[in-house]
């Protein structure tokens, strides 16, 4: 398996070949990437932690099964880079071991050259994603 940081550099070195308008462009294809929750967690919103830095509704929870860690991410239609960046964590984190979440690059917005791209308050929903993420890990493990 591809380690993350090696996901992560892979991931910004196509986002920094790009101007900022094609960098929103590339977020938003990514977006769409973002897997459908499993029907234990659609009917069962309740296990779901919401991420309140983010202004969009976004919520999440973290298995940690073997130590592998395993992400669930949803994000609304209409909020597409709140989504690509729930599917740029998804990408990076997910099936990877406890470790290596836990020990994970903190400077993912800036090595994604995104703060050009987006608000400052969306570099913070990302960074509190990430955040709550690694705190249900090192909870779970």
């Amino acid at each position: 398996m591809t380690s993350i940081d090696q996901k992560l550099t892979e991931l910004g070195a196509e986002f920094g070949e790009l101007g900022v308008k094609d960098r929103l462009t590339l977020l938003l294809e990514i977006a769409g990437e973002l897997p459908l929750l499993p029907a234990r967690y659609f009917d069962h919103p309740d296990l779901l932690e919401r991420v309140e830095e983010c202004q969009s509704p976004v919520f999440l929870f973290v298995e940690v099964n073997d130590g592998v860690v395993n992400i669930f991410l949803t994000a609304p239609e209409e909020a597409p880079t709140t989504r690509g960046f729930a599917s740029i964590l998804h990408q990076l984190l997910d099936g990877h071991t406890v470790d290596e979440v836990l020990h994970g690059p903190e400077d993912i917005p800036d090595r994604l050259h995104l703060k050009e791209a987006v608000s400052l308050l969306r570099i913070n929903g990302l960074r509190g994603m990430l955040n709550r993420i690694k705190r249900q890990v090192a909870e779970k493990a």
